[in-house]
């Protein structure tokens, strides 16, 4: 487990700035050249700075302290901070295993499953990153067309927990066989599914993640 440091919440605090103040040339900066370029692993950046961040963005929005539209300017940022750490990612040699990552329908907030998409990248997964708001239907769809090794079905807020179980039933009808894997901060908040659902893996640990779909496919 990574250990919060002081030089580490002092690059939370100025990123958590950076998204609030909307300026993105700056939370990207800070990342890479306070970041990458002084020698602090992608995985810290990727847990301790941005994940820890967007939890506090969200706590702000929980008590109205933010604006929908200041929220959803701060994951834009970090979207973009994502997108661009994207190309520095460390990578294991390829596994062979194709992993499917979606984020379940009407779920809006893909930046934990984008995250843990690059997590597996890192692991030498193959990724399929679907990204927010994917139907049941054409997640099967796409599970039946070009089936991965595993489904990664991503979920933040807990009134999307009725979107969870039609997408492991929708899946699990063309498909029965398939592993799959759900996570997300809902599983903090909401219901606890595992046994309904039978899944392969459960919770919001992107490190759990990757060692639960290592273990589940054996590499």
């Amino acid at each position: 487990m990574i250990q919060s440091t002081p030089a580490i919440d002092t690059l939370r605090a100025r990123y958590l700035s950076a998204q609030l103040s909307g300026n993105r040339q700056e939370a990207l900066r800070l990342l890479v050249d306070e970041g990458l370029l002084c020698g602090v692993p992608l995985q810290e950046l990727h847990l301790e700075v941005i994940q820890a961040a967007q939890y506090e963005i969200g706590r702000l929005w929980q008590e109205n302290s933010i604006s929908v539209a200041q929220e959803h300017l701060a994951t834009a940022i970090s979207q973009y901070v994502l997108a661009h750490l994207y190309r520095h990612l460390p990578r294991d040699p390829a596994n062979g295993k194709v992993v499917m990552m979606a984020c379940v329908e009407g779920e809006l907030h893909e930046v934990g499953a984008r995250m843990a998409s690059d997590f597996l990248e890192m692991a030498g997964f193959d990724v399929r990153f679907l990204g927010a708001n994917v139907p049941a239907d054409h997640l099967a769809r796409m599970v039946r067309e070009t089936p991965p090794n595993l489904l990664a079905l991503s979920v933040t807020m807990p009134f999307h927990m009725p979107q969870v179980r039609e997408a492991v039933r929708k899946v699990r009808e063309v498909s029965p066989s398939l592993p799959i894997a759900v996570g997300g901060l809902a599983f903090d908040w909401g219901p606890v599914l595992e046994e309904e659902l039978a899944v392969a893996f459960f919770g919001k640990s992107v490190r759990e993640l990757v060692a639960a779909a290592c273990r589940t496919l054996g590499v």
